[in-house]
């Protein structure tokens, strides 16, 4: 691995290069300032046509392209699985019968406790077909929780009458401690001891039921689609309601600014998990609704995980790729070492996406060294602003103006609303893709939009250029996880947690940023096992606390620690002192979500005698402090 020097030097060379041309949408708003410091910004064309249900693409594909592969998954022998757009409408007919047989409905919807796999498309879009909410949950709720908790509030929140998991034997213990006894249990394999189980097979066989087309043609933009699980600064989870509106909404969105996806149906090769917004809506929609392939990936940037994803990104070669930062960094090293991969990965890519964290330059820069190595071009790579809440495409940067931490501008449907808060500006969003609200929750929709029916993000931004708004905006943080110093200096902690991130890189995956009402701040610091490995190879791939006591770390550690308090400008971006986390964030205490997320508030609270130790005189002997 090259060193950051290095990878500056290419960074240099690389900019050189054209970016690969690619059809695609140019954002452009309008600005309305108000006298309170309010202002505005609306995109200067309006949002297209979109269909009444997300199925309405399903019987186009079904009736244009029925033998197109929908989506595959690897089989038993390593081959691959192939669902057909005939065969899913086929299926999703039959199992919308089973689920109206069952008088399945909002108040008893559809649940979902397995991974992506084939089958829990089909479940999914037999719920779509019958017009009953489904919602999909993190399997993490029921495999690595110790608790249930989240599983069981989930649970009494929604009322499930169907609880469908791929292997019952594998979830058995959730779901006989958390499955009511009137609720039937589905599965494709698998049994629950003391329960009955209702194996996929005869959901499939279901005669086609006398109301299905009647019901199918009543589902109208207002019927629930789905509930997405979010969670809060308290841990338990929120169904946000997805509508048809939002969904389609949303897509024709997507279409209409990544433009290239209607140049060719779209090849993908995808491991991000569907009960999040990005898997389950942008990159399931994004397929559906233009024709494409969506090959699933069984892999995860985790050791021992990585190499699934190599080896079907050896096999099938993208049009366009999704990834959360974790995932291209992991991929790195077999990029740089296996030609064949490259040239698989490079040869028809339109572009990257990221989401979920801030990608660090090193890892960017390494990704435009090898595209242009391949191709002659660097491919766009492309992020932007959403939320669960958003169905989640909100804004999106264009392939000229993406660059670490900009967000770009409001795409076409969506208003944004610019709020002054406390120096930042607090960014809200209305369209037809926002959601009405949580399902059953009506005190926390209420606090979620504004008077004018804006949502609340959260979150803040900045303009790229303050003569020029539409040259983009740029992420400014959380604006619930800022807080004063003891002299009353605030502290931007997003910016800050990306700084120090890129700074320490590879060694850190993520930081916690501690320092409410002291005189100096300090870090919770989440090693990066991967880039410890890359300091030390000696290292064992999965031992965090190895890596956080192990010498060659700490010292590498700490010489970057130095060089970012010495590059401060003061109190509020001066890190001082840090500690190596040594233990996994646990995902029942809220600290983590299961797609890595972090949760400041959560570990602030949870880890208060860890925060003690690095403000203690003298600090804890773990403690790795600048002077």
């Amino acid at each position: 691995m090259t060193s950051t020097a290095s990878r500056s030097d290419t960074t240099v060379r690389t900019d050189q290069y054209p970016l690969r041309p690619i059809s695609f949408g140019r954002p452009a708003v309008t600005v309305e300032r108000r006298a309170d410091g309010t202002i505005y910004l609306r995109p200067r064309t309006a949002l297209g046509d979109y269909p009444q249900r997300l199925t309405d693409r399903l019987h186009h594909w079904a009736a244009t392209a029925p033998d197109r592969v929908f989506m595959a998954e690897r089989d038993a022998i390593g081959g691959w699985r192939k669902l057909t757009y005939a065969q899913l409408l086929s299926a999703s007919r039959h199992i919308a019968s089973a689920l109206l047989s069952r008088g399945l409905s909002a108040e008893r919807p559809l649940m979902i406790l397995s991974g992506n796999s084939i089958d829990h498309a089909l479940l999914a879009f037999g719920a779509l077909y019958a017009g009953v909410p489904f919602c999909p949950v993190s399997p993490a709720y029921s495999l690595v929780s110790k608790d249930y908790g989240k599983l069981a509030f989930v649970i009494k929140l929604l009322t499930p009458g169907l609880v469908f998991a791929d292997d019952a034997t594998l979830f058995a213990d959730a779901l006989r401690a958390n499955v009511p006894d009137d609720v039937e249990i589905a599965a494709t394999r698998g049994s629950v001891p003391g329960r009955s189980v209702t194996p996929l097979a005869d959901l499939l066989a279901t005669p086609e039921h006398a109301q299905l087309d009647a019901t199918h043609d009543a589902i109208g933009p207002d019927t629930i689609a789905k509930f997405l699980l979010t969670s809060g600064s308290t841990g338990n989870p929120k169904a946000v309601i997805n509508t048809q509106r939002m969904i389609c909404a949303n897509q024709v969105m997507l279409r209409d600014t990544l433009a290239f996806l209607k140049d060719e149906p779209p090849v993908i090769v995808d491991w991000l998990p569907w009960n999040h917004t990005f898997g389950g809506n942008h990159n399931i929609g994004l397929t559906l609704f233009n024709g494409g392939s969506m090959y699933l990936d069984a892999g995860k940037p985790t050791p021992g995980g990585i190499e699934q994803t190599v080896r079907n990104l050896r096999e099938i070669s993208p049009t366009v790729y999704f990834n959360v930062p974790k995932g291209y960094e992991s991929l790195l090293p077999y990029l740089r070492d296996d030609a064949a991969l490259r040239q698989k990965f490079f040869g028809r890519l339109h572009a990257m996406f990221f989401s979920g964290a801030a990608l660090s330059p090193y890892v960017w820069n390494s990704l435009d060294e090898i595209a242009v190595a391949v191709t002659g071009k660097r491919v766009p790579m492309l992020t932007g602003l959403g939320a669960t809440e958003t169905a989640p495409f909100f804004m999106s940067v264009t392939p000229e103006t993406s660059r670490s931490g900009h967000v770009g501008l409001p795409v076409l449907g969506n208003d944004a609303k610019l709020v002054p808060n406390n120096g930042k500006i607090e960014v809200r969003a209305k369209g037809p893709n926002v959601t009405p609200g949580y399902w059953r929750q009506p005190e926390l929709t209420a606090k979620a939009f504004d008077d004018e029916g804006f949502y609340i993000f959260g979150d803040a931004i900045k303009p790229a250029d303050a003569n020029n708004f539409d040259a983009g905006f740029d992420f400014d943080g959380r604006i619930s996880e800022d807080f004063k110093l003891g002299s009353g200096t605030w502290v931007s902690v997003g910016p800050l947690r990306a700084r120090f991130v890129a700074a320490c890189a590879p060694l850190v995956r993520d930081v916690v940023i501690a320092g409410i009402n002291r005189d100096e701040l300090s870090a919770l610091v989440m090693l990066d096992l991967d880039g410890c490995r890359v300091v030390n190879p000696a290292l064992p791939p999965d031992d965090l606390a190895a890596a956080a006591s192990d010498p060659k770390i700490r010292q590498a550690f700490a010489e970057r620690l130095a060089r970012f308090a010495a590059a401060a400008t003061g109190s509020s971006n001066r890190i001082t002192r840090a500690i190596l986390i040594d233990t996994p964030l646990s995902i029942d205490r809220g600290e983590v979500t299961d797609k890595g997320s972090i949760n400041q508030r959560a570990v602030l609270e949870h880890r208060a005698d860890v925060i003690e130790g690095l403000y203690a005189s003298p600090p804890a002997p773990q403690v790795i402090s600048v002077s």
